[in-house]
């Protein structure tokens, strides 16, 4: 295997100066769509690996997460320790004032702060990404990014090779490790075939290329809650899925011999919440003229995120608008105001939301909110979604940290979605000072082996 010129380098540092040659931490980082703490916390679940890990590494009773406590922008946040505010990927998809087209923030040049990938690079460090959010153009060396075609003449997967870097390398996966890879086994079709195929393309690529970090996204366990909710068949299923393509990619680097020397991060972007209602509040707003017909006229509109709804206006200035929303809503019936709060503009500062919603709606666990702008303003809900504000405890996610640098045995109560980057890049020796989060010392062993 050819070595990177970094590598090459340190050797011959090394051996003209006769000194020890240090090893290098690695960081695979792992993120589970819709991972929630009792996944290892209750043995109920069948995820032997990841209850092995928290056991026997670091863990977090609860990780707090963003608002809205969706995909897109908690990953952002997992690889800033910033908030969406300051990163500036607000939501899944970007609010469009002239209709959802379907985009969603894909590209990584609308990531407005540094991130691990590109710190990574900067200290001369080699990268990879399986699927992980907002990674088109990233600047990552190995990268599979999560991106689909909205052309419903092209093939849904066509993006990803066109945007895989180096070119031709998702052939090379395919060749390698994976196979063919198509909708069915790698698409909204195949979601356990899809989880197997994530782990072997980071086995390969870990030991083929070496990387120093390697981040993977695995996400039939969000499907699923969405589909059939927190509890049963499905959701359990799922959780053992990735919890096998965890151990598949573990056994890569133990036969290697190298878990001294690669930490295991493995987290996610959110909880997940029972649904049985569904509440649509542009629904409120064209009964009263401030949507007009077929959404296309509009002074103020709620861009919907699950289970949140952020109230933006046609033009920023326009006061009476807002006034008119917050009357519109505090004249509904008690029993439908006390499905929700508003969270005013200075909270969502507080929290680092959006800093274009005027302000957001945040239901009560069970209510989901819908962008549709016809039909009656509650209706049924069922599954399970996500977007809720931080407080509510069924969103939180988790937090383990297993061999290289992890500490043995220890727990921490909570921590935040922006605590985790400064813990890579602690362990990766770069300095992060724009993360928000806080790097708690305890997570990480003063010197990786003792």
């Amino acid at each position: 295997m050819k070595l990177p010129l970094k590598t090459l380098l340190t050797l011959a540092v090394a051996l003209l100066c006769g000194t020890a040659i240090a090893q290098q931490q690695q960081v695979i980082l792992i993120s589970i769509d819709g991972f929630r703490p009792d996944f290892y916390l209750d043995e109920a679940w069948p995820a032997p690996i990841l209850q092995h890990m928290a056991e026997n590494g670091a863990h977090a009773q609860a990780v707090k997460g963003v608002f809205p406590s969706v995909t897109y922008p908690s990953h952002t946040t997992i690889i800033s320790g910033a908030t969406p505010a300051e990163h500036g990927i607000y939501y899944n998809a970007p609010f469009e004032p002239d209709g959802a087209t379907g985009r969603w923030y894909w590209e990584y040049d609308s990531i407005q702060t540094p991130t691990l990938f590109s710190l990574n690079r900067e200290a001369g460090l080699t990268s990879a990404a399986i699927s992980w959010p907002v990674t088109v153009g990233a600047p990552i060396d190995y990268n599979i990014p999560e991106v689909w075609s909205l052309d419903e003449n092209e093939e849904r997967l066509a993006p990803i090779r066109t945007n895989a870097t180096p070119a031709g390398f998702l052939e090379e996966i395919e060749t390698h490790a994976t196979g063919k890879i198509t909708s069915t086994n790698f698409g909204n079709d195949g979601y356990f075939a899809r989880e197997q195929r994530f782990a072997a393309a980071a086995s390969y690529i870990y030991e083929t290329y070496n990387p120093d970090l390697l981040a993977v996204h695995l996400i039939s366990v969000d499907h699923f809650q969405h589909t059939d909710g927190r509890e049963g068949y499905m959701p359990k299923r799922a959780v053992s899925a990735v919890d096998a393509a965890i151990g598949q990619i573990l056994e890569t680097v133990e036969r290697l011999g190298k878990l001294e020397t690669t930490t295991f991060i493995i987290t996610g972007d959110h909880g997940f919440v029972d649904i049985h209602s569904t509440l649509a509040p542009n629904v409120l707003l064209k009964e009263n003229d401030l949507i007009g017909e077929e959404g296309a006229a509009w002074t103020a509109k709620f861009h919907t995120s699950g289970a949140a709804a952020f109230l933006h206006l046609n033009d920023p200035e326009d006061t009476e608008s807002v006034d008119r929303v917050r009357q519109l809503l505090s004249e509904l019936p008690e029993s439908q105001q006390q499905l929700f709060r508003i969270v005013e503009r200075d909270e969502l500062a507080t929290v680092g939301a959006d800093p274009h919603a005027v302000l957001a709606i945040a239901p009560e666990e069970g209510i989901s909110l819908s962008s549709r702008v016809d039909g009656p303003l509650l209706g049924a809900g069922s599954g399970g979604t996500h977007g809720f504000f931080p407080e509510h405890a069924n969103i939180h996610t988790g937090f383990i940290a297993y061999g290289g640098k992890a500490e043995e045995r220890t727990v921490l109560k909570q921590m935040n979605l922006t605590d985790i980057a400064p813990v890579i890049a602690e362990i990766l020796g770069f300095s992060f000072t724009d993360a928000q989060g806080i790097l708690y010392p305890g997570i990480l062993r003063a010197e990786a082996g003792k």
